[in-house]
């Protein structure tokens, strides 16, 4: 094969620039290359499974029963919490109208409001009223474990036949406890006809497992239950009963009116309506930065691979930077240059034909 005369008088630098020539032939490959991966068909294959990486944490078992116990917190803010307190406020709130009512009316004939004896009257409650008649001290009885400024008392209840009208239950007032819980002795209610003044209240209901006694020589129980005391005592009561004012015929302590404050059970309500609200969602928030989390380690994970699986152009870029290299030598004459860089380009590219 006959060698190219012009090749065999070519300088060391001519040499360097081919070498340089491959140096650029091979960047030009690896653009190539890396544009190729870049419009590669292999993207949707890792975008699915990313998807399908996200499906696995969100079905984990771990994350199912945190979901399943975040949808029962919810479902118990709307359904059972937040009803209960905004329930409290919806009662305290009709008790304090009822109240401030009551303090601006005149009394009233207790016969206009409970004029049969199985009458009630709930929303007329702290009514005023005025009753004519006499009480029936036989039939006493004891509400136990009451709670007044804090501390327990009893309340003495003591039926009331009204005249021309029902028969009606009238809680006289308080008496402190002696003893810790037993009762102490107080003036027995008036006999004869007597008119007294008294405000309207609610029934009450007996808890359940808390049957009456008798103890001390006084029946006792833990409600004020019109219907439960009407069996123990044998007459007939309506469903409201009497609160006696202060300084009335057979009054003990008074009793007074609440306090016109609605409490917190408004704010403890919405506060409950936020919390389910807010659940579900912080779930959803930490589902997302795990997501997120776990994505940014793929792509780590992805970059670091890539950056240790080697080019198929680095060959090239290797071969001609040796051959720079090697020309670049001061000890090297310009023949040996010629032949170790004709070396190292032939054994890269083949020879010249």
């Amino acid at each position: 094969m006959a060698k190219d005369p012009d090749r065999r008088h070519r300088s060391a630098p001519e040499f360097a620039g081919a070498a340089r020539d491959a140096l650029t032939d091979g960047a030009t490959a690896r653009t190539a290359v890396a544009t190729a991966q870049t419009a590669s068909p292999d993207r949707p294959t890792a975008r699915r499974g990313s998807v399908s990486g996200v499906r696995k944490l969100v079905f984990r078992p771990s994350w199912l029963v945190l979901a399943a116990v975040v949808a029962l917190f919810a479902y118990l803010c709307f359904t059972v919490l937040a009803p209960w307190q905004l329930g409290k406020n919806a009662r305290v709130s009709k008790e304090n109208q009822q109240i401030n009512a009551s303090l601006k009316a005149d009394p009233v004939p207790v016969t206009s409001l409970l004029p049969e004896q199985d009458s009630a009257a709930p929303d007329d409650q702290w009514r005023r009223v005025t009753a004519t008649g006499h009480y029936l001290p036989d039939q006493q009885v004891l509400a136990r474990l009451r709670v007044l400024d804090g501390g327990p008392v009893f309340e003495v209840l003591v039926p009331f036949q009204v005249d021309d009208g029902p028969t009606v239950l009238v809680d006289r007032g308080w008496v402190p406890p002696m003893e810790g819980s037993r009762p102490p002795a107080f003036d027995p209610a008036p006999s004869g006809t007597v008119t007294i003044n008294a405000r309207l209240r609610d029934g009450e209901t007996a808890p359940p497992g808390k049957a009456p006694f008798t103890a001390d020589g006084a029946l006792q129980v833990y409600a004020i239950d019109t219907t439960e005391i009407a069996e123990l005592t044998g007459s007939p009561l309506t469903g409201s009963y009497l609160q006696l004012e202060a300084n009335q015929p057979g009054s003990l302590g008074d009793l007074g009116v609440p306090n016109l404050d609605a409490g917190p059970f408004l704010s403890y309500g919405i506060q409950w309506i936020a919390f389910g609200v807010l659940a579900p969602i912080g779930l959803g928030y930490f589902i997302w930065s795990e997501i997120k989390v776990r994505r940014k380690e793929k792509e780590l994970q992805a970059a670091a691979e890539a950056d240790d699986s080697p080019s198929p152009v680095d060959g090239v870029d290797s071969a001609a930077e040796t051959a720079v290299a090697q020309t670049s030598r001061p000890d090297v004459d310009d023949s040996t240059r010629e032949a170790t860089i004709e070396q190292k380009l032939t054994d890269r590219y083949g020879r010249r034909r």
